[in-house]
């Protein structure tokens, strides 16, 4: 398809990121998801002793003739992982900033998640994506290959916002889905206590999970001036009040539930990141994803 959500400022930055687990789980291997195996690999790592069943073509016949014995190279091979993007599709992801009222949540978690796709995309690992929102779950399982990678932008671009966080009768298959060894990619505002549980269950059953967290500007700033209705979009509750008069309260408040959703995810073992919808898109893709923010 045309659509293309990544920024081409970003299309650079995407050639220095990697996707990697933390966590060692079974043939997986540690970091960057390698596996030694006895077999032709990517990367040389060390001679061992032949042994029988050992394919004649390993054995370094150069150090044969030094040594007398024979010996074969082992190398490092790239094993997949199964990346899953969950990516909240409820209605607050619909909010923008009045400065730019076009870029809402959701179109950030739809550039974000595409570069997720990218990397995997390069990398020749399996990847899917979740959209949990209007009270309901949509899946598309990991697979790998550039058709998949099309497939997952139109849903994208097809996604809408609104409703509500799916509950737990709804969420168990994605629980089920998810697999010990893959790669759990959060993108949300995590405003909704059930897409926290969901994050943090998966972390507790040994899935590597990541979370990029959406604000707007507006929250984070509280920038109003006015007198204004303040209104829920998910419960349509209203709230009218002065700005000015509001302003230091709800910084106090907001900055109070961000400290605890940082502690969850914490205690959690979760890599997490803030986007705030005026920040460039590459910051919470560096710490997660860059040298610095790999394991």
């Amino acid at each position: 398809m045309d659509w293309d959500p990544i920024p081409p400022q970003l299309r650079g930055l995407l050639r220095t990121l990697r996707i990697g687990a933390r966590r060692a789980t079974g043939g997986r291997g540690y970091g960057s998801h390698r596996s030694r195996e006895r077999g032709a690999g990517l990367e040389f790592v060390q001679y061992r002793g032949y042994e029988p069943g050992d394919e004649l073509r390993r054995i370094d016949w150069k150090l044969y003739a030094r040594s007398d014995r024979f010996y074969v190279r082992e190398a490092e091979r790239e094993s997949p992982l199964a990346i899953w993007v969950l990516v909240d599709a409820s209605a607050s992801m619909q909010q923008a900033d009045e400065a730019r009222p076009d870029w809402s949540r959701l179109d950030a978690a739809r550039a974000l998640a595409a570069c997720v796709f990218e990397l995997a995309l390069a990398q020749g690992d399996p990847f899917g994506l979740a959209l949990t929102g209007n009270d309901g779950l949509s899946l598309l399982p990991p697979v790998a290959g550039v058709r998949q990678r099309d497939r997952l932008r139109m849903a994208l671009h097809e996604a809408r916002a609104g409703g509500g966080f799916p509950g737990e009768d709804r969420l168990d298959v994605l629980r089920q889905r998810i697999g010990p060894d893959d790669v759990v990619v959060a993108l949300g505002d995590f405003f909704d206590d059930s897409a926290i549980a969901l994050a943090t269950k998966l972390a507790a059953a040994r899935r590597e999970v990541l979370a990029i967290q959406l604000l707007t500007a507006g929250e984070r700033d509280f920038p109003f001036t006015d007198g204004r209705r303040f209104r829920d979009p998910e419960t349509g509750a209203e709230l009218p009040g002065d700005g000015p008069a509001m302003r230091e309260g709800f910084l106090a408040r907001f900055g109070a539930a961000q400290g605890r959703l940082q502690a969850r995810f914490d205690a959690a073992g979760i890599r997490h990141a803030v986007h705030v919808l005026d920040e460039p898109l590459e910051q919470p893709l560096r710490r997660l994803f860059g040298r610095a923010g790999r394991p």
